[in-house]
């Protein structure tokens, strides 16, 4: 039988990101950096478990479902 549990992603929103990169060292799974100026998350290594959303001063994470 197949998982159907939904999974969650990170998901940043580069046009309100200020780039402060609060939410690098709080990804359990160094699933978040900086590439030339914008902020990435690697979607095979993100869990989803929201910690760099709680961590983002601007409120540029949000999480959406695979």
């Amino acid at each position: 039988m197949a998982d159907t549990k939904t999974k969650k992603l990170a998901v940043i929103n580069t046009e309100t990101c200020a780039v402060c990169e609060a939410c690098i060292p709080e990804c359990p799974n160094s699933a978040i950096e900086n590439k030339d100026g914008t902020i990435v998350v690697d979607a095979a290594k993100c869990d989803g478990c929201g910690t760099c959303k709680e961590a983002c001063p601007t409120e540029s994470i949000t999480l959406k479902d695979r």
